[in-house]
């Protein structure tokens, strides 16, 4: 019977020794998602070392508030009708101003083209009913003031201590981690497939609506159905 004993001894200490390193390498593999998911709380501390979503990528599910507070879901507006999609700072920023009054002025014609223009700020709803007012726009405006949608898109970094009251008023208070979105243009088909984007890190340079709205006509000429 001894051998049999040492046998069985033997058996159980392979599986033993199987089962203290299977749980050492989950326990390593849990430690290493935790600090994953860490790092992805992360966020760029420069506007230029943003990882945004690239042209032929298609966008993540957005569910904001409107300047009304109401929840849009902005997933089944892009499906409706092609969409030049914006995210700016903030109605605080006089370059934003310049860029949605200039969006205002070729609206007719995108519209025409069978475009829907949506901007999306860290604003609150009432600040964003602010700009609407201040500039007469007939377009969408979202609040992104937590800035989930920015950080899906990939373009939220950390902004400058120097904005921490400015954004504090601007989101109403919502935007904690005290980010700013690169200022951004996505031109978007029905399927929500990024056809073309504008993405500056040095937020005093936007994209003219001369050019914008070129480059939308070369995409609706190139493929009407979109």
């Amino acid at each position: 019977m001894k051998p049999q004993v040492n046998r069985n001894f033997f058996y159980l200490t392979i599986f033993t020794t199987v089962l203290l390193g299977f749980t050492a390498f989950n326990a390593a593999a849990i430690s290493s998602n935790v600090r994953d998911t860490t790092a992805m709380q992360q966020y760029p501390k420069q506007s230029t070392d943003i990882s945004p979503l690239l042209i032929g990528e298609k966008i993540p599910l957005v569910n904001i508030p409107d300047a009304n507070g109401k929840p849009f879901d902005l997933n089944a507006h892009v499906a409706d009708k092609s969409t030049i999609l914006i995210f700016y700072r903030g109605g605080w920023c006089p370059f934003c101003n310049k860029e949605l009054a200039g969006l205002q002025g070729i609206q007719a014609q995108l519209v025409k083209m069978g475009y829907q223009i949506i901007a999306i700020s860290t604003d609150s709803p009432e600040n964003l009913n602010k700009s609407i007012d201040k500039h007469q726009l007939s377009y969408t405006l979202l609040s992104d003031a937590d800035l989930a949608a920015s950080k899906q898109f990939g373009i939220a970094f950390k902004a400058p201590a120097a904005y921490d009251k400015t954004i504090a008023e601007g989101s109403a208070g919502k935007d904690v981690d005290k980010l700013l979105p690169v200022p951004s243009v996505f031109i978007l088909d029905k399927g929500g497939i990024i056809q073309f984007e504008y993405i500056n890190p040095d937020y005093k340079r936007r994209i003219s609506p001369t050019l914008l709205e070129a480059v939308a006509t070369a995409l609706k000429n190139e493929n009407p159905i979109r």
